[in-house]
């Protein structure tokens, strides 16, 4: 959870993965993301609330994503993402 969650919201900080590994979001406790796409670290990066089990991305250039967690699944946007570590 960030700085800027209440109790009860969704506990989505650590790696999340693409099943093939190709795309590794990061969630940190501070509040801020990282995500890696291939050999590519760093693609994107930025902050993120979460409200229950609804995540808000705000990138550092500007623009927003969302995303929700469902069944321990995180599906932001058009991605699946699962709980694990860094393919890299």
């Amino acid at each position: 959870m960030t700085g800027d969650t209440a109790e009860g919201d969704a506990d989505v900080v650590g790696m999340w993965v693409t099943a093939d590994g190709h795309i590794r979001q990061e969630l940190r406790a501070d509040g801020r993301y990282d995500e890696a796409r291939g050999n590519r670290d760093s693609a994107y990066t930025g902050r993120y609330t979460v409200t229950g089990n609804h995540i808000d991305y705000v990138d550092d250039s500007g623009f927003t994503a969302t995303g929700d967690i469902r069944d321990g699944v995180l599906y932001h946007e058009h991605l699946v993402l699962h709980r694990g570590e860094s393919q890299a």
